[in-house]
């Protein structure tokens, strides 16, 4: 059926049908979250235990190794990492993706409950949970008030706060930095504890036993019935210092008579700086799926309605890692309006006339909006893959319509009427027009079979460009012929003379159809500076942005105390502050705490070694140097500051090379990634920092209890370490005694006093429970000072340790490459292997995946040929074109230093569909013109003499809508655009001015091995 034509002679439908997609993509495009790039977590599910004091060593034998053992054969994993630190164990399941989260939620709990049973008793349940957080803050609030005083702000921002942003669609989570965990704090005399007979177990028992209300049955008093309840609980401090106290001989104490009972907080978990001054900040993180700005723009409406019904409170927005979303958003769909205003202007300049030029343009939008309205569909978001995706089809997406026009014109200068022209026109371009679409569709849908979160990016790339190409089939088969025949002017028969150009173009043709053999060894020798370029070449997962922040990560020595990390990160924050295009230094020492709530104090992770700088720079469109070189010189600056371990840069894709080794003998294991680390820092010259995970030794203080003593006075080793930890920390967390406040529960900390756990003689001197009263913890143990591994890294079953490299700009590939030769990777201990990780990993998943893509997106245009052409030998002569467009696009990489990342990776697949458009036109023509009885040498000068104009227009439409990208010619970061549109535009020049001499010549080649191959089987052949 010819759709032209019944689109022509019935105009109506098609003009319904396309108002219909347009309104609904519009409403679509307005429902499609805005985000940076797509969620690219692999599915994962996070596992959490704790046994408060236990060292990381022992935990790794009696917890993680028995959890992940149940964790092997669980359908679809991915990897099994843990991270094993004292008193806490963290696994992460990651999965494939594709995995429904839910099931692997099960199937995760399911693995644990059977691990349960192998735990120690008095460890609580591991905990499981889906991961549903954005990894990276949204936005960060700094909150101050001159009526409220530090632990009632911090409780305000805990419970109002929190409360208020949580109410904002897609909103996860609202932690807080800086600030305290009210606490009520019980500390116990020594020496009066001793005196009589008391152990701080013993007071602290009590406590828990009154310090609660209780259920005390059910009564019937009258005619009704009462339930009994037990209230014991102390409802203020006064209360709490009177609770009375069992002494061993049969009186009693008061609990304030044993000690001092204050009403203080907790020890600090996070300390937090806004440019030098100590602050109370909130940091806000959203779920996945949800869109960065609508998020973003919710939570500052809730601000500022939180801000006018709490004027006493002041609300300042500290950073945001938003700014780079918007700032992309904006810049892709400027570069899709420029792109589209280019385009649509060469158009105009080749035909010179507007109607025929509106014709074009028309394509332009109504194939991008009903592609929204798949894109709401499929879940996909306005994000700079998809958006990026339609910029650089813009070109495309005239292209058809350009091809459908051209030929309209040439037919109305043959003296026919364009309601004539137009019925002819379309139907005898129809083929090529839907051949070059289906060819695009091909290369692109391959991406489906992509797995992984190289898939996730290809799919969405693939398939919005699909489908826009697609929507504009559709356009240049319903809309343009059926416009032209009513809208274009009918014309006098002329036959424009050719120019200069084309005089030049088709006697270089006739030359090169008769010496075919000069063309071929300009091809091959194109082909061989190829190869020397990919020799040349260098690679990558993902280039390294610039989002005008970056982040410098303070590490000090296990066992330092949070005021000593806290004076370490001052002195770099200060030096930061005064690199230039510094404008602003955030500083959060410790971790967030997840609230204070109802149920608790608040307590958050125990990461006091810790601390990381946020470092807001001048806006990339404001300043003339890139954040890899500010970076640079935020490591001079900090290079002085000393007693740290300090890393510059956010970690983002790009900017690190990750080496893991991995084995069992972990003795090997550190001493390889020593060796490794050394010879890197030695023999590699233009990096950055160079640092490595092997776990530091931690000090701590060892008791061996003498067990034969210990039985003699009744006391167990358990009993022992429940007495000294109770002591010196106070009971686990979960077991502390509370107090009940109207809107909160205070923890109730019973420790002994300061001065009595302040060196090893004082530790002995602890008083722990017999059976006939107390004894002390030196009469029964041998303490001693001691260490251990603060931190154990495990990946699938096996201790690892990753050796960093920060790039400092260089290239992935080459730094690898340097690596690699180096001694200590290549004699590695027998027991010790690689892993690959981070973006070596992804590197390899995206070119396996790349050539899987491309082998299938081959085949699939080479069958999609086969099918329109009735022929297994010419679609040869189209698929020619493919390498000739290579040379084009690797050059400018290699030349200006860019690695071939996905981005340029993504461009190459784009390219791959673009220039076997060139060849099907004139393949087309060529058999056409042969078909009415034309010579192979007459018809192939008559496709170059008709179809050159179409095609060197159609390649300067796409590649002037291209250009806003190659050239950065919008604001914004354009580490992805730029590639992706460098490879594009070259290979394309390249690819249209090779096909346009080479392509005739092939054909001839193929058409005289089809001839030769005809004759052997005595089939007639014509010349």
């Amino acid at each position: 059926m010819n759709f032209s034509a019944w689109a022509i002679r019935n105009p109506v439908p098609p003009i319904l049908a396309f108002i219909l997609l347009t309104l609904t993509g519009l409403m679509a495009f307005n429902r499609l979250d805005v985000q940076n790039f797509p969620d690219m977590d692999l599915p994962a599910i996070s596992i959490s235990a704790s046994l408060e004091g236990a060292a990381a060593a022992q935990l790794e034998t009696e917890v993680a190794r028995k959890i992940e053992d149940q964790l092997t054969g669980l359908n679809k994993l991915e990897s099994v990492s843990s991270t094993i630190s004292d008193g806490s164990v963290s696994i992460t399941v990651s999965f494939q993706v594709g995995k429904d989260s839910q099931i692997a939620l099960d199937e995760v709990q399911s693995a644990v409950n059977k691990a349960q049973g192998d735990l120690p008793a008095d460890m609580s349940a591991p905990t499981v949970t889906k991961s549903e957080l954005n990894g990276a803050p949204l936005v960060t609030y700094v909150l101050s008030s001159d009526r409220l005083d530090e632990a009632e702000l911090s409780w305000f921002i805990d419970n109002d706060f929190e409360r208020a942003m949580m109410e904002v669609e897609g909103v996860g989570q609202v932690g807080r930095l800086g600030g305290i965990d009210r606490e009520i704090r019980v500390e116990l005399n020594a020496d009066l504890m001793a005196g009589l007979g008391l152990s701080v177990a013993d007071v602290n028992s009590r406590l828990q036993e009154v310090q609660r209300d209780t259920s005390g049955g059910r009564a019937e008093i009258g005619a009704s019935a009462q339930s009994i309840r037990v209230l014991a609980a102390a409802d203020s401090v006064a209360e709490l210092r009177a609770t009375p106290i069992p002494l061993p001989t049969g009186d009693w104490v008061r609990l304030d008579e044993l000690g001092t009972v204050t009403d203080t907080h907790a020890n600090r978990s996070s300390l937090a700086y806004l440019n030098g001054e100590p602050v109370v900040a909130a940091q806000i993180k959203r779920l996945r799926g949800y869109s960065d700005l609508a998020v973003t723009d919710g939570l500052r409406d809730a601000v500022k309605d939180f801000a006018a019904t709490h004027p006493y409170v002041t609300v300042e927005e500290a950073y945001n890692t938003v700014l780079p979303t918007e700032e992309n958003y904006h810049a892709s769909m400027d570069m899709l309006y420029e792109g589209a205003v280019i385009a649509v202007f060469v158009v105009f300049l080749f035909l010179m006339d507007w109607r025929a030029t509106l014709l074009a343009a028309v394509a332009l939008p109504l194939s991008v909006i009903p592609t929204f309205l798949v894109m709401d569909f499929l879940g996909y978001s306005l994000n700079t893959v998809t958006l990026l995706a339609l910029s650089l089809v813009v070109g495309i997406l005239v292209d058809d319509a350009i091809v459908e026009v051209e030929n309209i014109e040439r037919h109305m200068h043959m003296g026919k009427s364009a309601y004539q022209a137009s019925m002819e026109a379309a139907d005898e371009i129809g083929l090529a027009v839907i051949a070059t679409t289906f060819t695009l569709i091909a290369v692109f849908l391959p991406t489906a079979f992509m797995d992984g979160i190289v898939g996730i990016i290809f799919k969405q790339f693939g398939i919005t460009a699909s489908v826009a190409v697609f929507c504009s089939l559709l356009v240049a088969r319903f809309i343009t012929p059926m416009m032209a025949a009513y809208m274009m002017k009918t014309k006098a028969q002329t036959e424009k003379p050719d120019g200069w150009i084309m005089r030049t173009y088709l006697s270089t043709i006739r030359g090169a159809l008769r010496n075919r053999w000069i063309p071929v060894a300009g091809v091959i020798g194109f082909f061989g500076l190829t190869v020397m370029l990919l020799g040349q070449l260098s690679t990558g997962f993902f280039p390294a942005g610039d989002d005008s922040q970056t982040q410098v990560s303070v590490t000090t020595a296990p066992g330092s105390t949070i005021e000593a990390t806290d004076a370490v990160a001052r002195q770099a924050a200060a030096a930061i502050a005064g690199v230039p295009h510094v404008t602003g230094v955030f500083q959060a020492t410790g971790a967030a705490s997840t609230g204070g709530g109802p149920g608790g104090g608040g307590g958050g992770t125990d990461s006091v070694t810790t601390a990381t700088l946020v470092v807001n720079l001048t806006n990339i469109d404001d300043r003339d140097i890139s954040q890899t070189e500010i970076e640079g010189n935020i490591r001079q600056a900090v290079s002085a500051v000393p007693g740290a371990r300090i890393e510059v840069g956010g970690g983002g894709n790009g900017t690190r090379l990750q080496i893991t080794l991995a084995g069992d003998n972990s003795d090997l294991l550190e001493q390889a990634a020593s060796a490794l680390e050394a010879d890197i820092r030695a023999n590699i010259a233009g990096i950055g920092n160079v640092t490595s995970s092997a776990a530091l030794q931690s000090p701590e203080v060892v008791i061996i209890p003498d067990l034969a003593r210990a039985a003699s006075f009744g006391v167990t080793s358990q009993a022992l370490a429940n007495a000294i930890r109770v002591a010196t920390s106070g009971a686990y967390d979960g077991a502390l005694s509370q107090l009940n406040l109207p809107e909160r529960q205070v923890p109730i900390r019973v420790v002994m006093e300061d001065s009595a756990r302040k060196s090893i003689d004082q530790i002995k001197l602890i008083p722990v429970a017999g059976r006939s009263g107390t004894v002390t913890l030196g009469a029964i143990a041998d303490v001693t000072l001691g260490s251990s591994p603060a931190q154990i890294k495990r990946l699938d079953r096996s201790r690892n340790v990753s050796v960093t490299v920060e790039l400092n700009g260089r290239n992935l590939s080459d730094v690898n490459r340097e690596v690699v030769q180096l001694e200590s990777y290549q004699n590695l201990p027998a027991n010790v292997h690689l892993v690959e990780q981070g973006d070596l990993k992804r590197q390899s998943e995206l070119f396996a995946s790349f050539a899987t893509a491309m082998a299938i997106g081959i085949f699939c245009v080479y069958a999609v040929l086969v099918l329109l052409f009735h022929d297994f030998l010419q679609p040869l002569t189209i698929l020619m074109a493919l390498p000739l467009a290579l040379g084009g696009a690797l050059f400018p990489l290699v030349i200006t230093g860019t690695s071939f990342s996905m981005p340029a990776v993504i461009g190459l697949l784009l390219l791959m569909g673009i220039v076997s458009k060139n060849s099907i036109l004139l393949v087309d023509y060529a058999v056409e013109a042969r078909a009415k009885g034309k010579s192979r040498f007459d018809a192939l000068v008559d496709a170059c003499h008709k179809r050159a104009r179409p095609i060197i227009m159609t390649t300067i439409a796409m590649s002037a809508g291209m250009a806003p990208a190659a050239f950065s010619l919008v604001q914004g970061d354009s580490s992805f655009r730029q590639p992706m549109g460098t490879v594009v535009i070259g290979g394309l020049m390249t690819s249209t001015f090779l096909s346009l001499l080479v392509i005739p010549v092939i054909y001839t080649f193929v058409d005289d091995l089809l001839r030769g191959l005809k004759r052997l089987v005595g089939v007639k052949t014509k010349a």
